[in-house]
């Protein structure tokens, strides 16, 4: 082997080290920022601490939506049809909030693994279109004249 081709060589093996360290940080990163959700059922086999905040979704189950007398506390039950997982939350709930609906909530277990909710998102449908756009395309299209 030449001087030339050690060289590129040498070039080439830098460069791979590179890319490769910044991928390594990139990673790193974003596996400290990924914020995943468990399912009811992975609630119920995660180990899972109480007192440990942890993020859950699921479907917001018929008819188990309580308010309280004073409409600031709601209690209800998240599942995914397989595991039930009862839900405490104080606050506000989002319009899109409703049974049947699937939600992603921040929070924590307590000892009797009723999860409390510090904040509940609900997702809305993969259908959804803003009203304005949806009244756009019913009305009829204006042929032109020809």
């Amino acid at each position: 082997m030449n001087t030339k081709q050690k060289t590129r060589l040498f070039a080439v093996a830098v460069i791979i080290l590179i890319v490769a360290i910044a991928s390594a940080l990139v990673l790193y990163a974003l596996k400290q920022n990924i914020n995943l959700f468990y399912t009811p059922t992975e609630l119920a086999t995660a180990d899972v601490k109480p007192e440990q905040f942890v993020r859950i979704g699921g479907y917001v189950k018929k008819n188990s939506v309580q308010y309280d007398a004073s409409g600031t506390s709601v209690n209800f039950v998240v599942t995914d049809h397989a595991h039930d997982v009862r839900v405490n939350f104080d606050g506000v709930l989002p319009n899109l909030f409703r049974e049947g609906q699937v939600v992603v909530m921040t929070g924590k277990l307590d000892a009797d693994r009723k999860f409390l909710a510090n904040e509940v998102l609900a997702k809305h449908d993969e259908k959804y279109m803003p009203k304005q756009l949806a009244k756009t395309l019913k009305a009829p299209a204006v042929e032109s004249a020809v």
